[in-house]
């Protein structure tokens, strides 16, 4: 029997990007650029999130482009006069595409939909589309894992960032990828150019600009010559732009420019600059436009008169200006529904009818109706980590309080919140709330609390013996009333209570103690018997089976699967070219209690997570009215681990 019920869940900023495809005209000269001279155009319909495009016509007017407006990472086409973009043909059933580029009737781009023989491995592949008879075939050699495609001018050269055979390292922030290129005709035939760099872009037929992170710590463009006949490369890699200064995802035209996108000491935000390649000068462009937004991934028409990007679309903009309290995803799994809510750490209530769920990086505590019509502040106290509502009280949810990240003795400690569920109507926007806590200040670093079925035991991790292990208090009176569950020089973490009360599942690295970057499920009676490791990656004693970063564990409504993130699918996309991501290798998966019938949920450039497993809600659980929804678009952030003091 395959999965079901509804399945709510958080995304990294990603509710509040608000991108569209914007261009500008390319300054004439570098000299005395005027705003007014760049003629900023918008070229996608303000509908979803609009990003990495490329322009399809010679004069700059058609956009390929990426949008998710269908639920999931999907392509589009838009063209002058039309209200709204059109799909372009791609791979029916995929639930990620990327980085589209048009070339003589062909479609290239990348997809994720075919599932590798092993774990651990990224699913980006490239792919090609013949526009006319809609025929799509692999670009990319079978076991062989690219992204970010590069098509020449004349279509028939690519460049790629690729792992090659080679499996995933684990990184993130800076991918360990190659460059290499082919030919169109002959995609199986490749040359590695250079053997670290990412987003590779063509100067010509005969030169490949890419980026890396140079050896002083700058983000730098390269740049490597090929031979035309042989495509090896005709000398060595030169560096391109200087240090002092953040340069990623080039885009090159042929001639004395290429395009960057950059950040600078003196700047808080990303921006598009132009580098001549003669005068080795920066000119500013969106910085004179927009200062004080983020831009993103340039590129060229191929007539080299504009100049494209994509950023938040900005206040007071046409299009979407509102982020929905939930937004339906797209799910592979058609008796699954999936739902993206605007916070974190959702929790079903005991009738399903309404959602408890943290704010914005945990800021408070907060209700919402199921069908996102309505939603009642609760507490606006900060520092609320985690909500778990009471399966037998339809107004207690408990929740935990303090600086959770932090070490084992960090005083945080678990917290019952009471409200008034008669107190949730219309008329009103918050709710009367009670907070008392259940665990003691000096008790160490109490945190995600799971209650039972029964409502009456509230199960949670806590670090009080020096380590990081799970306990059991009572719901009520908290601490005259504890036990522990676990026990163990290791980290137990996440607990989930089966909705029947026979299992507690749970996070921990007890396979291997000294390495906190490791964690698999593991499911115990709450008795503290019957132990025993689930194993997803790989059977007991493979290699696979101790690299698993498995999180967020909770059960099915019939208590037969196991919700979880992990980085079984590696990364799809170069993390450096998009807003913060925590972990960019976190989707959603389900296998059953024993390891088998894997299923991934969720395929995309971020980080998925938080995940509420609550029964079928149907179809029409959506509210058809205007959507109730927050005004905060555009408030995200730049990649934290990026910085300028290098």
């Amino acid at each position: 029997m395959e999965p079901s019920g509804t399945i709510a869940f958080a995304t990294v900023s990603v509710t509040g990007f608000g991108f569209d495809v914007f261009s500008v005209a390319v300054p004439q000269s570098g000299e005395h650029v005027l705003a007014a001279a760049l003629a900023e155009r918008c070229h996608t319909d303000g509908v979803s999130i609009n990003y990495n495009a490329q322009f399809a016509d010679q004069e700059g007017e058609e956009v390929a482009f990426v949008s998710e407006r269908a639920g999931s990472a999907g392509l589009f086409l838009s063209r002058p006069g039309s209200e709204r973009a059109v799909p372009l043909p791609t791979v029916e059933g995929s639930l990620f595409h990327d980085r589209p580029t048009v070339r003589n009737g062909r479609l290239y781009f990348v997809s994720a939909h075919e599932k590798p023989a092993v774990p651990f491995r990224s699913w980006a592949a490239v792919y090609a589309t013949d526009l006319s008879s809609k025929e799509t075939v692999r670009v990319t050699p079978q076991g062989v894992v690219d992204m970010s495609p590069a098509v020449s001018a004349s279509g028939e050269l690519l460049a790629v960032a690729s792992y090659g055979e080679r499996p995933w390292a684990f990184d993130f922030r800076v991918l360990e990828t190659e460059v290499a290129v082919f030919r169109a005709s002959d995609p199986a035939r490749r040359i590695v150019v250079a053997a670290k760099g990412g987003w590779p872009t063509w100067h010509g037929e005969g030169a490949v600009f890419f980026h890396r992170v140079a050896d002083d710590g700058w983000w730098s463009v390269f740049r490597v010559d090929v031979s035309p006949e042989t495509l090896e490369p005709s000398g060595a890699e030169t560096r391109v732009t200087p240090p002092g200064v953040h340069c990623f995802t080039p885009a090159a035209t042929g001639g004395r420019w290429i395009a960057v996108a950059t950040r600078r000491k003196e700047r808080a935000h990303r921006h598009i600059e132009l580098f001549d390649l003669e005068t080795e000068q920066f000119t500013s462009v969106t910085s004179l436009l927009n200062p004080e937004l983020h831009h993103y991934n340039p590129f060229f028409s191929p007539s080299v008169a504009r100049l494209g990007y994509h950023r938040f679309r900005g206040a007071g903009a046409p299009g979407d200006s509102l982020i929905p309290y939930l937004q339906p995803v797209r799910s592979p799994v058609s008796s699954v529904r999936m739902l993206r809510v605007h916070g974190s750490f959702p929790s079903f209530s005991p009738d399903a009818k309404h959602l408890a769920l943290n704010g914005h990086f945990f800021k408070g505590l907060t209700i919402l109706r199921t069908d996102g019509s309505k939603r009642w502040v609760v507490t606006e106290k900060p520092n609320l980590f985690y909500t778990s509502w009471s399966p037998s009280e339809s107004g207690v949810v408990f929740t935990s309080m303090g600086p959770i990240f932090e070490t084992h003795k960090a005083t945080v400690r678990v917290a019952r919140l009471e409200f008034d569920p008669s107190e949730l109507t219309d008329n009103r926007d918050d709710v009367d709330a009670a907070l008392k806590e259940l665990t003691r200040p000096d008790a160490g670093n109490d945190a995600f609390p799971a209650v039972s079925p029964c409502g009456r035991w509230v199960v949670f991790r806590s670090g009080r013996s020096g380590h990081k292990n799970l306990y059991i208090v009572d719901a009520a009176r908290g601490e005259d009333t504890i036990r522990r569950l676990t026990d163990g020089e290791w980290i137990d973490t996440m607990p989930s209570w089966s909705p029947d009360g026979n299992l507690i599942a749970f996070s921990s690295n007890r396979h291997d103690p000294a390495n906190a970057a490791v964690f698999s499920i593991y499911l115990v009676r709450p008795d503290g018997t019957g132990l025993r490791r689930v194993h997803v990656a790989g059977p007991p004693g493979s290699p696979e089976a101790d690299k698993e970063r498995i999180n967020h564990v909770c059960f099915s409504p019939d208590c037969q699967w196991l919700l979880f993130t992990s980085n079984l699918g590696a990364v799809n996309a170069e993390p450096i070219s998009g807003p913060n991501q925590f972990q960019p290798y976190g989707d959603l998966y389900v296998c059953r209690l024993d390891g088998s019938g894997l299923v991934r949920l969720t395929c995309n450039a971020y980080e998925n997570g938080t995940p509420a497993w609550g029964p079928a809600l149907g179809v029409e659980s959506l509210s058809l009215g205007p959507p109730a929804a927050d005004d905060s678009l555009g408030e995200f952030d730049e990649p934290l681990w990026l910085t300028c003091d290098v």
